[in-house]
């Protein structure tokens, strides 16, 4: 009996065993695959992005590229949805006055910037008036001629109060327009830039990268999971692709055409980019102050051959500056108003009083290679017609510094950035808006247009004003109005947690890698 018991034992033992090995092999892939749990990843991720930002600090950056990036170390009073919607951000709660004049804010408590500092009601007030030009300084933002005062109650609430109504006015309040930054970084900061967003500046390196590490006291519970963020500026989208696939980016945009070679090794997503894609004119030089030059150029223009030949069809064809994605503030229709007629094109031309063309130059910038594509068919299209078009490629900074601030050019082409209110991506036509109307456009009733608008209540009647406002940009040519594509994304298939929005922002809030 006792031999009995002891083969039994021995049995038991080596079943137990077995169990373990294979409930080691079943929960423990780790083990025998090589895999690592989501613990054990690295969660750090290098994002490529094509060219430098303008600027780090939030309140003199202009171009789409710097918000990309930047908004991860910013916030506002409020924050954006990702469809199209706000939501509060550094203010825990608002409230509006029945006549539309007064906002009223009550701030976040507990929430501290990179610095280690806390925010405070006195951090708010500098911002704003920093933006405002107050206490001697430069004014940076038009978005704020409209307010009559700001005040502080008291340590926990911020108001606002307007002159006019303004319906759009709490678009201005999220940290692309209005980022919330320390009074005590006064001075510093573009070289040293501080705020309260889930990621904290590190390093930037002129024509290689900005480093960014996890804000360990983030508000937000949990937020974020990445310990670092790099983005990595790559110019040529062909070589970004090489990157991708030898393990060196985590995220990248994928030229349209080299989509298929991304499917199946990484995760790929549309963006839609809710952005205009525009060949426009400095409307104070000839000939294009002339209203029937614009309108034969759009003519010649053959809007099917960029979206075909640039973007491999992964894009949608406009008629004015707003994109479907903006739902029904988008006026439809106009993209048919100049269907391609060269013979009508020549006709217009001829009636301006140059009916044998002109010369003339277009610059763009060297940091998408889309833009040169787009030349070469601009080319192409204006020699039916007699206009004889050079190209000039220059670098980015370069195209900011002539064409976008000096408006020294005379024609170009660009993708105005995606914003998340209607006015917003409209605003740029006003002729006083110094700042953003490089094209010079001019036009009265526009600019009533959208004047009126703000004052409007209802949004019906707001819907009305940005139609008529869309149809006076098409009739004036204020610009070949050619797309809104869409942006395809190639990432590491253990990325998870990207979030799209209506304009360009790579929140890496709630990114992670994951098994």
């Amino acid at each position: 009996m006792r031999l009995n018991k002891n083969w039994l034992l021995l049995l038991l033992i080596l079943i137990v065993g077995l169990l373990i090995s294979a409930c080691s092999s079943d929960d423990g892939k780790e083990v025998s695959s090589g895999e690592k749990s989501v613990a054990e990843l690295p969660q750090e991720i290098v994002v490529r992005v094509n060219d430098d930002p303008d600027f780090l600090d939030p309140h003199k950056a202009t171009a789409s590229i710097s918000y990309q990036m930047i908004l991860n170390i910013f916030e506002g009073l409020m924050a954006p949805e990702t469809d199209g919607s706000l939501k509060e951000g550094l203010a825990e709660s608002y409230e509006i006055s029945k006549d539309g004049l007064t906002y009223t804010f009550k701030i976040r408590p507990g929430v501290k910037f990179h610095n280690g500092e806390d925010l405070t009601i006195e951090d708010i007030q500098y911002s704003f008036d920093r933006l405002m030009g107050k206490n001697g300084g430069e004014k940076m933002s038009n978005s704020f001629d409209n307010v009559a005062s700001t005040e502080a109650p008291d340590a926990n609430t911020f108001v606002i109060k307007l002159k006019e109504p303004n319906s759009n006015f709490l678009y201005s309040l999220t940290a692309r327009q209005s980022a919330i930054v320390p009074k005590s970084n006064d001075g510093k900061h573009n070289e040293n830039p501080i705020g309260t967003g889930p990621f904290a500046y590190v390093k930037y390196s002129p024509g290689t990268n900005l480093e960014l590490k996890k804000n360990e006291n983030y508000w937000k519970e949990g937020l974020p999971y990445l310990n670092k963020v790099t983005f990595t500026f790559q110019s040529d989208d062909q070589a970004a692709i090489m990157s991708l696939m030898a393990n060196e980016v985590d995220l990248t945009s994928v030229p349209w055409h080299r989509v298929s070679e991304v499917k199946g090794n990484y995760n790929v997503s549309h963006q839609n980019n809710n952005s205009s894609l525009i060949i426009t004119f400095n409307e104070t030089k000839a000939p294009f102050d002339n209203v029937k030059v614009r309108q034969a150029i759009n003519y010649a223009m053959s809007k099917s051959d960029i979206i075909d030949s640039v973007f491999a069809g992964y894009a949608v064809p406009l008629g004015s500056n707003m994109s479907p994605a903006m739902g029904d503030y988008q006026k439809k229709g106009l993209e048919s108003m100049y269907t391609r007629d060269v013979k009508k094109a020549k006709a217009l031309l001829a009636e301006a009083g140059y009916p044998d063309g002109f010369k003339t130059k277009i610059t763009v910038s060297s940091h998408n290679d889309i833009y040169s594509n787009i030349a070469q068919i601009v080319v192409d299209n204006l020699k039916e017609i007699g206009i004889d078009v050079e190209i000039e490629v220059v670098e980015w900074g370069i195209w900011l510094d002539r064409v976008y601030f000096g408006r020294d050019y005379q024609m170009t082409t660009i993708d105005l950035t995606g914003r998340a209110s209607a006015y917003e991506v409209l605003n740029d036509y006003i002729s006083t808006n110094e700042s953003e109307n490089f094209f010079l456009f001019k036009n009265d009733e526009y600019d009533k247009m959208m004047t009126d608008v703000l004052k409007e209540a209802d949004q019906a009647k707001q819907m009305d004003y940005y139609h008529r406002a869309q149809e006076i940009l098409a009739e004036q040519a204020a610009a070949v109005y050619i797309a809104d594509y869409q942006i395809v994304w190639g990432s590491d298939k253990q990325v998870t947690g990207l979030k799209n929005y209506p304009f360009w922002f790579h929140d890496m809030s709630e990114v992670k890698f994951s098994n």
